[in-house]
Order: C-alpha cells, then structure tokens, then sequence
C-alpha cells in the first residue's frame, strides 16, 4: 500500500499531519510504515501534540543553533543563491530525520500518547510538501 500526502507549508513551523496518515491506515492491519519527505530543505519528527510551546521552542532551537546566511555567524556559507534562508534548511534537514518507521497494529500507528507526525519546514517562503508513504503488512 503506498500513496503520497500534500502538505502546504506558510514558512518555518511544525505542521502536524497524524490524522491525514491515520485516516488511510485504517483498516490496514498490522506491519511498518514508512514516510519519506521527498525535499532537501524540511524534515519529518514524531514530536509532542499536545502543548504548541514544545514546537515553537523547538523551532526556536533550530534557529539560533542554523541561522540565516546573511548573519555574521553564517557568513562562510557558499550557497547562498536561493535565498539567506536556504542552506541552512539544508543543514537543518541533514541533522534531523527526512524518513521516519512506525509500528502499526490493527491498522493505527503505534506511537505514544502525545505524539504526533509532524512536517518541520526550515523555508520561510510557502511550500508544497510531498510525503511518500508506505505500508507493509506482515
């Protein structure tokens, strides 16, 4: 079983996108699911849902650890023809996840109480996201 989910982006932030991936496995039965983020500039997280502080704190991290390109702290960067914002979505992504495995029995994902799927954007400017997903039963 394999589809591809759309995610619109508005600029850095989690966007969180469990039900979409829980409505299609319902009914799917037991096995593994695979996400793949099909970009080189966003990630994917299983991240806390329930209290918005955590993604805005994570975002937050993100940013004074990476930032913009046009910082003093950045200025070695070569890439830089796609914007200040670019080749640190680069280097945010190659430190986080860009596919994530995920247990599922009797077709729900096995994850914790407050986690959730969560796309994390590193561009500023508004993205169509593609997710490959796949579903292998056992």
């Amino acid at each position: 079983m394999q589809t591809r989910f759309e995610i619109q982006t508005n600029g850095p932030r989690l966007y969180e996108f469990t039900d979409h991936v829980a409505a299609w496995l319902q009914g799917a039965g037991d096995g593994l699911l695979t996400l793949l983020v099909q970009h080189t500039s966003t990630s994917l997280l299983i991240q806390e849902n329930a209290d918005p502080d955590v993604q805005r704190d994570l975002r937050a991290y993100f940013s004074r650890l990476v930032p913009h390109s046009d910082t003093d702290q950045m200025s070695y960067l070569v890439h830089t023809l796609e914007g200040p914002d670019d080749m640190p979505a680069h280097i945010k992504a190659a430190m986080l996840p860009v596919s994530l495995s995920i247990p599922v029995q009797s077709g729900r994902m096995v994850l914790g109480t407050w986690q959730g799927l969560f796309l994390f954007e590193h561009r500023d400017a508004p993205h169509r996201r593609q997710i490959a997903a796949h579903f292998r039963s056992d």
